[in-house]
Order: structure tokens, then C-alpha cells, then sequence
């Protein structure tokens, strides 16, 4: 029984060790072609940062935090969700297209935190609003807590607690366990005074609806809107409109 029990703790410590191996593989797709597809660089002292649809006086300024597959650069088709008169900036995540390091938690809520205060700088007399697609719902409630605070969150097919999306699918898992990036969305947004809008899909496979609406419920005077679609499906046109106000 004492071998058994040591056996045991052995496998253990062996599961949480490569818990950090495990979730990159199963949060993280990033990939790593050097295409604009029309947009421009987003650059901070020489290193690109992100790529961005720039307009001259816009009437606010989006940093858009996208999903966990793919680059910065694909994210072109969510720009007809915008309106014209504002400019978006879509961030780079480290480890993601041309930009050195690694994706995790505590990289990519760097890398927003850094990304957001840049726009801050640059464009103090305007409104400064963050979306979060996806994953990228985590490093944007995250954000929340960053003064000054964003002047609006819009989430699309975001959770409330990552660990409840892992423990969804891998039930058979302790997730929770295995998942050191857990953002826990509903503690971040609890104590944020602006406006929050979240876009739940319907036929959403891969983040059920139902996180999205856990979220939403957790906080008074969030507008949570239900829309067609899978989760990928968000940006057909007339789906999401983003805007501020």
C-alpha cells in the first residue's frame, strides 16, 4: 500500500510538472507568416507590436485582443465590425507572427497592458475602448483592473473562468490542476465602473454560449447580446456591431 501511495504521488508530480507543456499545446496556435494583409505595423520602439486600420481624428481608438489561433494579421476580416470612424489596433501576442516569446497568461497580459498604455499615450484626448475575441477575452477583462480603466469592453464568445471551459471538454481531466492560465474573467471585471457589452454564439462548439452568459450575469449592467453561429462565425457581416457609445 506505501509503494502504491508513492507510485501515486510520483505520477502526480509528474502530471503537474508538464501541466505547463500541456496547456500551451492545448491553448496556444499561433502562426508565424510575415503577410499585412493590407494592414499597417504597429510598432513600438522599432519591434512590431501588432498591425492596425488607422484613420486620421477617430472618434475612438479599439486595441482588439484576438483568439488563440493565427496572428495579428489575420484579423483583417473583423474590421467591417467597426465602425469607419474609428481606428483598431490589433496586438501582437509574444510567441505569435514575427513576435519574440512565448504565449501564457502572464505574457500576453503584459503584452495588452503595455499595447494599451502606448494608445493611452498617444492619444490622450480620445476615447480608448479594448474587444476581446475569444482567449483574448482573458488578457481584455484583465485590462479592467489597468489605470485609467478602458472607456469600454466589448467581449465576442469570451468565458467566465477558463478552467470551467477546460473542465467542459476534458471532464475526465483535473483541469483545473493542469491549467496554470486560468483567467478568471468574472473576479477581473468585478470592480470595473465603464461599460461592458458580450456577444454569445449560439452554436458555439468550442466556448459554449453559457460561459459567455455566466459572465455577463456576474456583473450588473452588462449588455449581453445572443448572435447566429459557431464560434468562427462571429464576423459575417451584421452579427457584432462594435461600438462606442
Amino acid at each position: 500500500m506505501v509503494r502504491f501511495c508513492r507510485l501515486l504521488l510520483v505520477c502526480l508530480v509528474a502530471l503537474v510538472l508538464s501541466a505547463a507543456t500541456w496547456q500551451r499545446q492545448l491553448l496556444y496556435f499561433p502562426t508565424h507568416h510575415d503577410r499585412s494583409n493590407g494592414l499597417t505595423p504597429w510598432r513600438d520602439q522599432g519591434e512590431v507590436i501588432g498591425f492596425a486600420r488607422i484613420v486620421p481624428s477617430p472618434k475612438n481608438v479599439w486595441l482588439m485582443l484576438h483568439g488563440n489561433g493565427g496572428q495579428a494579421a489575420d484579423r483583417a476580416y473583423a474590421l467591417p465590425s467597426f465602425s469607419g470612424d474609428d481606428s483598431v489596433y490589433i496586438l501582437e501576442y509574444p510567441g505569435y507572427g514575427l513576435r519574440p516569446g512565448a504565449p501564457s497568461k502572464e505574457a500576453l497580459n503584459q503584452a495588452a497592458q503595455q499595447g494599451y498604455l502606448l494608445l493611452r499615450q498617444q492619444y490622450p484626448e480620445k476615447p480608448v475602448c479594448v474587444v476581446g475575441e475569444s482567449i483574448g477575452s482573458g488578457p481584455a477583462c484583465f485590462l479592467a483592473g489597468v489605470q485609467p480603466p478602458p472607456d469600454k469592453i466589448v467581449l465576442v464568445v469570451p468565458f467566465d473562468k477558463l478552467h470551467r471551459v477546460g473542465q467542459h471538454h476534458y471532464w475526465f481531466l483535473p483541469v483545473r490542476l493542469l491549467l496554470p492560465d486560468d483567467w478568471d474573467n468574472i473576479e477581473a471585471v468585478k470592480g470595473y465602473r465603464g461599460k461592458v457589452e458580450i456577444f454569445g454564439a449560439k452554436q458555439d462548439k468550442v466556448i459554449p454560449e453559457k460561459f459567455a452568459k455566466s459572465l455577463a450575469e456576474s456583473r450588473l449592467g452588462t449588455v449581453f447580446r445572443e448572435i447566429e453561429g459557431g464560434h468562427n462565425d462571429w464576423a459575417t457581416p451584421g452579427r457584432v456591431t462594435i461600438r462606442n457609445p
